[in-house]
């Protein structure tokens, strides 16, 4: 089953799988991310204009602060119908 872009989903890595992100508060390039972009906008911060950025889920871990599991976003998939 393919993700959809923009998913955000709980992986038990210490690496981040193919096609996702870490969910860190990245900065990232609008011109390399524009379908992902197309989706976030600046609500996660950047200037709209070259850049925009992920949300900052380093603190939301479900279980505990030792805990390996880490939120991580799609940056590839299915681009998500609205409607």
């Amino acid at each position: 089953m393919e993700a959809y872009l923009g998913q955000i989903q709980l992986f038990p890595y210490t690496y981040a799988p193919y096609g996702w992100l870490p969910c860190e508060g990245q900065i990232l390039q609008i011109n390399q991310n524009q379908a992902l972009f197309a989706l976030l906008g600046t609500t996660f911060g950047g200037n709209g204009s070259t850049t925009f950025g992920l949300p900052d889920l380093r603190n939301a871990n479900p279980l505990n602060a030792t805990s390996q599991m880490k939120y991580y976003i799609a940056t590839m998939g299915i681009f998500p119908q609205r409607p």
